[in-house]
């Protein structure tokens, strides 16, 4: 098992010092789900939704919060993030949308954080705008997909592709 890097020797946490690494690229890709009656999924596609655009305001919430996450993980460094993209796609099995985030920065510490959050955020925004629809929606399986860069390498999930 890794060193757990925000625990000092006492265990207390703290933040991370990273001004001696490199800055390098590094990318991260997550993954999540909200799963909702065909019948709210339809009300998505069709754009029939009391609030707007669903996918649209999610995908924008998505970069929003990614672009954030330092103000909301208390130990996560400000980074200035090159890339984000936020997409979310119809998935009529579940039935649901999947959303995925691709975050990249050039810098001294990953964005595996951004990319989960980005996901997270889209999610709940997804839930927010047609929950009057569909109360019964379970937002599922965010996880990291993949990462790439720095010290640790390369990271893909199993079932990630």
């Amino acid at each position: 098992m890794a060193e757990l890097t925000h625990l000092d020797a006492a265990g207390a946490a703290n933040m991370v010092d990273v001004s001696d690494k490199a800055a390098t690229t590094r990318t991260a890709r997550a993954v999540g789900t909200v799963v909702m009656l065909p019948e709210t999924l339809a009300l998505i596609r069709e754009g029939d939704a009391k609030k707007g655009d669903v996918i649209g305001t999610a995908r924008l919430a998505g970069i929003m919060a990614a672009k954030r996450t330092h103000e909301l993980i208390p130990l996560c460094h400000p980074l200035l993030i090159s890339k984000v993209r936020v997409d979310c796609e119809v998935d009529d099995t579940l039935p649901g949308l999947v959303v995925t985030a691709e975050v990249k920065v050039l810098g001294p510490t990953g964005v595996e954080m951004e990319a989960l959050t980005a996901v997270s955020v889209a999610c709940l925004t997804i839930y927010d705008m047609v929950k009057a629809a569909d109360r019964g929606m379970r937002i599922e399986g965010i996880r990291l997909l993949a990462k790439d860069g720095g010290r640790s390498g390369a990271y893909l999930a199993e079932d990630a592709g």
